[in-house]
């Protein structure tokens, strides 16, 4: 029986010093702010990690980093996709030996392949490793959409598989997923500003960037939502729905490493292609900020 992914998991960002390595002290007590905020788990070197332009060995250092410092009080989930499926099969073998308890794998990109390259590429990797497997859909940064009939083709053929991130930011998709998903094929929100009707639908949970510095008063929505108390969550819903916009003034991780530098004191420091955010949009992001607290 593999892992089934529930609740709040945390997208973290990867804080980096100047000189553009890896900020390994700032990381862990990242790490310990979710610990003590009370998350479900995790997501480590995802697309808001800026995995797509991390070294194998920077993603490696920090799934053993964050595997350590968890020590299983909350899940780790190690993002090891990509459109190439020996390093994807790689990187998860890698991943796998840290710990992990799960791979989030995302829609092969650029290449573009056919629902049944999808699935043999997804299949690759299953056959690899007995980690849980979370796909990925989300098709505004791959190029492509993994259709509900393919994403449960791909659940039903590989029992590893165990859930999806629905980034598509398409309910109707949803919906469809989980009218058809087999037992123990969840559905989990990609998308902040969905998690609550993600939920309300039947889905268990999110994969969240506001978490990052919200994720006290983001858990208590995901567990008002999943205790069936919608009337509460959609209090809390309303009071995040600025964080929920403000992340997404340019492109993502860009605003909230720059709120987690405001609030945290992290280094500004981005991987290129990525840069830091405008001075507008830097503004824009103070006002939000003004008086914010996490409680």
């Amino acid at each position: 029986m593999h892992t089934r992914f529930s609740g709040l998991h945390t997208a973290i960002i990867t804080p980096m010093l100047a000189d553009g390595s890896l900020d390994e002290p700032s990381f862990l007590r990242l790490v310990d702010e979710q610990v003590a905020a009370g998350v479900d788990g995790v997501v480590v070197c995802g697309s808001t990690g800026e995995g797509a332009t991390l070294t194998a060995d920077e993603k490696v250092r920090l799934w053993e980093l964050a595997v350590e410092r968890c020590n299983g009080r909350i899940d780790v989930i190690a993002g090891t996709g990509s459109n190439d499926t020996r390093a994807t099969v790689d990187l998860s073998k890698r991943a796998a030996a840290c710990g992990v308890k799960g791979l989030l794998v995302v829609t092969p990109y650029y290449n573009k392949p056919t629902p049944s390259g999808q699935l043999a590429h997804v299949a690759a990797v299953a056959s690899a490793v007995d980690t849980a497997i979370i796909l990925y859909n989300v098709p505004g940064r791959t190029g492509t959409n993994m259709s509900a009939e393919t994403q449960l083709r791909i659940a039903d053929a590989i029992p590893s598989v165990v859930a999806t991130k629905e980034a598509s930011a398409n309910l109707e998709q949803q919906h469809e997923i989980l009218r058809g998903a087999r037992e123990g094929f969840d559905v989990l929100a990609g998308d902040d500003v969905l998690a609550l009707p993600t939920i309300s639908l039947g889905g268990r949970g999110v994969i969240a960037v506001v978490s990052n510095y919200a994720p006290r008063r983001f858990g208590r929505l995901i567990r008002f939502a999943l205790a069936g108390d919608f009337a509460s969550a959609r209090t809390i819903q309303r009071e995040l729905g600025p964080f929920f916009a403000a992340n997404f003034l340019e492109s993502n991780p860009g605003p909230v490493k720059y709120i987690m530098h405001r609030l945290f004191n992290t280094e500004l420091v981005y991987r290129l292609p990525l840069v830091a955010p405008s001075a507008a949009t830097q503004s824009q992001l103070d006002g939000v900020l003004a008086g914010f607290v996490d409680a």
